[in-house]
């Protein structure tokens, strides 16, 4: 089993071990100091009341002249909460996934929650060890974001925790929470806006296989299409990193297959096509017009500034602790939120 997150305490050669460490002030000092049970030192410090204000005083004075810091783990032990939220990504290297994972934080700790993040780098079965090692951490819930697990594992590994929400991927209520980005509909609305530039031979570059939100693009695309009389091609697939949007537009171009327009899984796929398209000599958005999704800083500073689909991400991660935090504290089984992407047309198309 892998670890989740290993702190180390860097201390140069100047600096001998602080004074904080060696002290271990327990509650019996500060309530010695104090002249009060450590049972109202408790009671004080974890703001339960029935203390004069004239004891509470003392026991603060006394708690922070001895620099005494309550022991989190025996306080989780106690109350059975660790006051912890797991939480899972794909490739923390994606520029997609921090500013989902700064909404979490910044939702968490404003609930008094820590985030205790980790990295799946794109392999389902560190995702299933991942999911298991958090019991291990005593959190108090997990948030899975793109899981790339299929779904009967998925539902297995997470059928232990306490709590759990799913992002970019559906789960039955009683297994998950979800949060969920309407792929279907984004995608739907880039071959909408492609056919209306007059692109009429549109190819795929689908990500990888095991995403559900690139299914979801998928099924969108091949309907919206359909609507518009035009066939929907085989999908390459690839990782979702430029590099793999470059090898997959190399095969694709090398194919002659003289397709017009390119809708990408994602924006750094899409930055990838676009390098391949100007190592053949063709021009964007002249002779192919591309569309990315998720639309990451780099997107609108690229030149040509590329035509994507926006994706709320810092919203999401919010909406995915709220989400969470509702299961753990009512027990409310809430399913899910659906987030509308945002067409931002620009220079590739």
């Amino acid at each position: 089993m892998c670890d989740i997150v290993t702190i180390y305490l860097q201390r140069d050669e100047h600096l001998t071990r602080h004074k904080d460490f060696e002290s271990k002030t327990t509650i019996a000092d500060v309530a010695r100091a104090a002249g009060v049970s450590p049972m109202t030192v408790s009671r004080v410090l974890n703001g339960h009341g029935g203390a004069s204000a004239e004891t509470s005083e003392r026991v603060v004075s006394a708690a922070s002249a001895l620099n005494y810091r309550p022991n989190p783990f025996a306080r989780g032990l106690r109350s059975d909460r660790s006051r912890t939220i797991g939480f899972l990504v794909p490739d923390i290297t994606n520029p997609f996934f921090p500013e989902i994972i700064r909404g979490a934080e910044d939702a968490a700790n404003a609930a008094g929650y820590n985030l205790l993040l980790s990295n799946v780098v794109e392999s389902s079965k560190r995702e299933a060890e991942l999911i298991d090692a958090f019991l291990l951490h005593r959190v108090d819930g997990i948030i899975v974001c793109s899981a790339r697990l299929p779904d009967a594992a998925l539902h297995k590994a997470l059928s232990p925790h306490r709590a759990a929400v799913l992002i970019n991927r559906e789960a039955p209520k009683d297994v998950a929470g979800t949060i969920m980005t309407d792929y279907e509909h984004g995608a739907s609305r880039a071959i909408n806006h492609l056919v209306a530039r007059g692109r009429r031979k549109i190819a795929i570059i689908a990500g990888p296989r095991n995403s559900y939100g690139g299914k979801c693009r998928l099924i969108g695309i091949g309907k919206t299409l359909a609507e518009h009389g035009l066939q929907a091609p085989e999908p390459i697939y690839c990782d979702p990193t430029v590099a793999g949007g470059r090898i997959a537009a190399e095969e694709l171009l090398a194919a002659k297959s003289g397709f017009d327009a390119l809708v990408c899984y994602n924006d750094l796929n899409a930055i990838g096509a676009m390098k391949a398209c100007r190592a053949a000599g063709i021009t964007v958005p002249q002779q192919m017009a591309l569309v990315g999704f998720d639309d990451i800083p780099i997107a609108e500073l690229m030149s040509p500034a590329l035509t994507t689909l926006r994706v709320h991400k810092r919203e999401m991660g919010e909406a995915a602790v709220r989400l969470l935090l509702s299961r753990i504290v009512t027990k409310n089984k809430q399913h899910g939120v659906v987030i509308e992407p945002e067409l931002m047309v620009r220079e590739t198309t």
